[in-house]
């Protein structure tokens, strides 16, 4: 039987088998909050436990690094990235991530390659404990060309409103510490991907500085979740800042009172390879790096003196990088 809507560029049946495929995976997530089933109209979570809960929530995308994922035929990492980088954001606060929902706009629906994407958000929301709980996928040949395809994601997490964290206690002299990140994370691809290319080929090179890995394995590296490594330490922490785009500069000063700012020892860390590859083959200047890359830093933590020892005992990975200064109308951010 012809089929008009899949002439016109929606395969229904496409969709149908996408969406058993990608049921089953996200059912895996699944806990006993859940209150509706797969394949609803919408997803139900019950919230228990809490006296005074605050819903925090927050939405992304992978942005341009999808077009790295199409040129390798690589899909998972992508959803991985995608639930990563949302929980962070929502953890900043202190908040514990509770469940997310994902939405594919795409060119050409191959139901394989979806599945694809999806097991990598699944397994990303697994590893945090919390539920794929939905999602939607369109499929729009008219928006997306060839193999083109978008990413973004949804999350809501939960806190007693009494113990949200939003740097406000900050003062002067307080220690600042980074968690180190696993590479450019989801932000800065639009630049690296003009310096080192986006064909197969051109990710395919290896530099001596990467250790052996081809340049398209460093830059498809998933976006780390902090979230399970630094909610131990909360009562020590006194603000966080996500390094995502708009790097040091954009990011950290959204946590710090007025009149105050921080002084980072760019020395106190090791920069990885893949910047300094950037910055050399792209004529980058020092400060835009800092401006667009997270140079290593994936999560920015404040703390006071007393209680830096303590966080750095709970999160070995952490790093003294700088401390919090008193500031007035000149920079907030102060690389060195």
């Amino acid at each position: 039987m012809t089929d008009a809507y899949a002439r016109a560029g929606v395969d229904i049946n496409a969709k149908n088998i996408s969406n058993r495929l990608i049921g089953r995976v996200a059912s895996q997530t699944y806990r006993p909050e859940v209150v509706s089933e797969t394949g609803f109209f919408s997803g139900m979570y019950e919230l228990k436990g809490y006296r005074n809960p605050v819903l925090v929530s927050s939405t992304d995308s992978v942005g341009t690094k999808i077009k790295l994922a199409v040129a390798l035929g690589i899909y998972d990492t992508v959803g991985i990235d995608i639930v990563n980088h949302c929980i962070n954001d929502v953890f900043v606060c202190g908040a514990t991530p509770i469940f997310f929902l994902d939405y594919i706009g795409i060119g050409k629906l191959i139901p394989e390659r979806t599945e694809a994407i999806v097991r990598g958000v699944a397994k990303a929301c697994r590893d945090a404990g919390i539920v794929l709980i939905g999602g939607e996928t369109a499929e729009m040949r008219d928006i997306y060309q060839g193999d083109d395809f978008d990413l973004a994601g949804f999350i809501i997490g939960v806190i007693e409103k009494e113990e949200i964290i939003t740097g406000k206690t900050i003062t002067a002299g307080d220690a600042v510490l980074g968690i180190p990140s696993s590479g450019l994370h989801t932000n800065g691809y639009t630049l690296a991907r003009k310096i080192f290319g986006e064909t197969k080929e051109a990710l395919g090179k290896r530099f001596p500085e990467l250790g052996g890995k081809t340049i398209g394995e460093v830059l498809l590296e998933p976006h780390r979740s902090y979230y399970p490594l630094l909610k131990p330490a909360l009562p020590l922490i006194k603000g966080m800042a996500h390094i995502t785009g708009g790097g040091f500069i954009d990011n950290v000063p959204r946590i710090l009172p007025e009149g105050l700012a921080i002084r980072f020892d760019s020395k106190s860390w090791t920069v990885p390879p893949v910047f300094t590859l950037i910055q050399k083959l792209g004529n980058v200047s020092r400060e835009e790096m800092y401006h667009v890359f997270n140079m290593g830093i994936g999560m920015v933590v404040v703390t006071s003196p007393e209680n830096a020892s303590g966080l750095r005992q709970k999160v070995p990975e952490a790093i003294v990088i700088g401390e919090v200064i008193r500031q007035g109308r000149r920079a907030r951010i102060i690389i060195e």
